[in-house]
């Protein structure tokens, strides 16, 4: 491990270790580490003098650039709380977030809320330092100071504030750092976006390792994707599922093109496809493709190299080095040495990667987290061997007759169905068995698609108890911005 104790101050220390070295790259530009650090400390000079002071909350819209993580860094470095907000966002919800953490100021494209100070980012270049910065002058953020607050983005209800510390984000860093085997020489591509923890975190540990970052908008642009890939010589991705589907569709098996040099892929926030999972396997052969399991209030927890761990159903591999986990029962009693498949409990995390709270939400703070962990309502169970397998939330396994079946495993041998695009599956109730699979499926466009055909298939494809009871065609599956389904929608139709 390091001795340092933020992400801003890897970022320091590498611009004199190693000053031309790539640090942030996007479409439009690309800085060197020096260039980095100059930058980040001209800007937080600046919001000094715009009023921003230590504990001070700045809202920033993501712009999924260089010049959006300077001001991250700058915000951190000034002592303020940085606090993202997603591209576009609703002006409602602009509001409320603005509001809830007594914003300081806000920078993005355009001023949006009267009465709180502006700045635009286009202006962070301006900043830059030209001198010759004194490293004994700078007071850098303590670890257990708030680094920043991401809001969820929940479908219902207000949204949370998930605060987490320097020593969280460092942490966090170093799962991803460690986890991965990153080596010096890694150059990261990251479509996912920079107002949520997944790309975010995967930033952090680029920074921490002294590798670089290259940033897409996504991933549906895929020429201008590919591009960035052969113009910085990327070696490793940072992917949604929903990413990599949309590049299968959309360029075949172009990314096997990149074999040779393709260190690793990360993938993350939602189940991958098991149709998915064999096609990267087959093109990538060579290359160490993870799954990270975790949440924004503990997150890059659990990993499986899934390339060279196959054959484990349900398994997220084992716990990161900053992480444990036990399995508890409703009362929070700890049942690892007797959770089972048949027989699971609630999967509980600990170490420095949890959050310090929910931001002004007590309450919900103290429901989520007790004694160093936090609680989930994924039911799960750890082997002998100490893989963890996680079957699914609670309200989202279905209970049929007393076994319980995991959505995820159904919806993967649908996805291999040539007809299907899309599909999610939910319980639904069963007057005999108490619950029951319902299936919805989104066609292909001009998908051959034959009822008795596809009953057949999911016949020779699942086993009995797994079979739907229902099967509704809709146009499209319900999901969020990083490709989780949003279950809860459809339970309501």
């Amino acid at each position: 491990m390091t001795k340092y104790q933020s992400i801003v101050e890897c970022i320091a220390s590498h611009s004199y270790n190693q000053p031309d070295k790539l640090c942030l790259a996007d479409s439009k530009k690309a800085l060197t580490y020096k260039e980095v650090w100059s930058n980040v400390y001209g800007l937080s000079l600046h919001l000094k003098d715009l009023g921003v002071s230590k504990g001070d909350c700045v809202v920033i819209e993501c712009t999924q650039n260089a010049d959006y993580m300077i001001c991250e860094f700058a915000i951190q470095l000034s002592g303020a709380v940085f606090v993202p907000l997603e591209k576009n966002a609703a002006l409602s919800r602009v509001e409320e977030i603005t509001s809830d953490v007594e914003c300081k100021l806000y920078i993005g494209k355009k001023p949006v809320i009267e009465n709180i100070p502006f700045m635009d980012i286009k202006t962070v270049p301006q900043f830059a330092f030209e001198g010759v910065i004194n490293m004994d002058e700078i007071v850098f953020p303590e670890p257990d100071d708030t680094a920043e607050i991401l809001f969820s983005t929940g479908t219902t209800g207000k949204s949370k504030g998930i605060e987490l510390s320097h020593m969280n984000d460092f942490a966090l860093a170093e799962n991803v750092k460690y986890g991965t085997k990153m080596k010096e020489d890694n150059v990261e591509l990251i479509p996912m976006p920079l107002s949520h923890s997944h790309g975010l975190r995967r930033t952090y540990g680029n920074m921490l390792n002294g590798s670089s970052a290259v940033f897409s908008n996504g991933v549906t642009l895929l020429k201008q994707v590919f591009d960035l890939m052969n113009k910085y010589n990327v070696t490793s991705m940072d992917l949604a599922p929903s990413n990599l589907s949309i590049i299968f569709k959309l360029s075949g098996d172009k990314l096997g093109e990149y074999a040779d040099v393709m260190d690793y892929i990360q993938l993350g926030s939602a189940p991958l496809p098991e149709e998915d999972k064999v096609h990267l396997s087959r093109i990538l052969p060579k290359t160490r493709l993870y799954n990270f399991y975790g949440s924004t209030e503990a997150g890059c927890s659990c990993l499986l190299d899934f390339n060279e761990t196959s054959g484990k159903k349900g398994c997220i591999g084992k716990p990161a080095v900053n992480a444990e986990f036990i399995v508890v029962d409703e009362n929070r009693n700890d049942i690892t040495a007797t959770a089972t498949l048949d027989e699971p409990g609630f999967l509980a995390s600990s170490g420095p990667i949890n959050m310090k709270g929910y931001w002004n939400e007590p309450e919900l703070t103290a429901d989520a987290m007790a004694d160093g962990f936090i609680y989930t309502k994924d039911l799960g169970y750890i082997d002998e061997e100490g893989y963890i397998y996680m079957l699914g939330r609670k309200d989202d396994v279905i209970n049929y007759g007393g076994v319980k079946i995991a959505p995820e495993e159904i919806e993967g041998q649908v996805h291999t169905h040539p007809a299907i695009a899309d599909c999610a599956c939910i319980p639904m109730k069963d007057e005999l068995m108490g619950q029951a699979p319902k299936l919805f499926i989104a066609l292909k466009k001009d998908a051959d698609y034959d009822a008795k055909e596809f009953k057949a298939f999911l016949k020779t494809a699942l086993d009995a108890n797994k079979q739907p009871k229902v099967i509704e065609i809709i146009d499209e599956i319900p999901r969020t911005f990083n490709g989780k389904i949003q279950r809860k929608k459809l339970m309501e139709q």
